[in-house]
């Protein structure tokens, strides 16, 4: 099939998947006392981002995965949370995100601020105030309006996700999903295929392979797809169960 019937075809199984599942959802909404899966794959949509080509509805601006390493002990909630914040007190740590990281710099750029200095700098704000001469005080200070902004803005993005409990491994099913699913849905260097719209936020950001994917995403954003991932996909859907429980 070419492009946009491929892109068509992932739409339509992705609606089988909320319907499925209940969702989309929203991470404002949701928390670890529901039944979520081991692993899994999420697909995040924005707030006034629609298809144009391919359909009509919502389209995915954001696609991911977690524990693709050997080894990793990383869930799904923990990297919805991770992305969420830490909504009780409205904050976050965008050096654990690099969702939460990429909207934050695109929000700086919107505002044509430069403030806070430290974003993105360093794996922790101490590492970031040595570099920058100010405490670690100064730093966490500086940043958190931002942090509360990306919460805000993430919490308010509904999302998807899809349930694939296998192990840890690049070569793993999630892996594969998600790189395919970038793939496609990409727009950088290629034809546009439901492209952005024209107030998108991520049109701020500093780093072409978001501008030009039209995706908040950077890995796989230049790669060709292999559409056999949709038949893995619907299957993936089929087994996944719906998420029931009180937040």
């Amino acid at each position: 099939m070419n492009r946009i019937e491929a892109v068509r075809t992932f739409y339509g199984v992705l609606e089988k998947l909320g319907q499925r599942t209940g969702g989309p959802f929203l991470l404002s909404d949701c928390s670890g006392r529901l039944p979520w899966p081991g692993r899994g794959v999420y697909f995040f949509f924005e707030p006034g981002e629609l298809r144009s080509e391919s359909g009509h509805g919502p389209r995915v601006v954001r696609i991911g995965t977690h524990a693709l390493g050997e080894g990793s002990g990383t869930t799904l909630w923990n990297r919805l949370s991770q992305h969420a914040g830490t909504r009780k007190a409205g904050s976050g740590n965008h050096r654990g995100s690099i969702f939460r990281l990429l909207l934050g710099e695109a929000m700086k750029r919107r505002d044509d601020t430069e403030e806070p200095r430290s974003w993105g700098i360093g794996g922790d704000p101490g590492t970031a105030a040595t570099r920058l001469g100010y405490s670690r005080d100064q730093v966490k200070a500086s940043e958190l309006d931002l942090e509360r902004a990306v919460t805000r803005y993430v919490c308010a993005m509904p999302f998807l996700f899809v349930a694939v409990e296998d192990d840890p491994g690049p070569n793993s099913a999630r892996g594969r999903i998600e790189r395919n699913a970038i793939a496609l849905l990409s727009n950088y260097k290629g034809a546009r295929v439901d492209p952005a719209g024209s107030s998108w936020l991520g049109n701020s950001s500093g780093r072409e392979r978001v501008r030009e994917s039209g995706l908040w995403n950077s890995n796989h954003v230049d790669e060709s797809y292999d559409e056999a991932f949709l038949d893995l996909f619907a299957a993936a859907v089929e087994a996944t169960a719906p998420l029931r429980g009180t937040a």
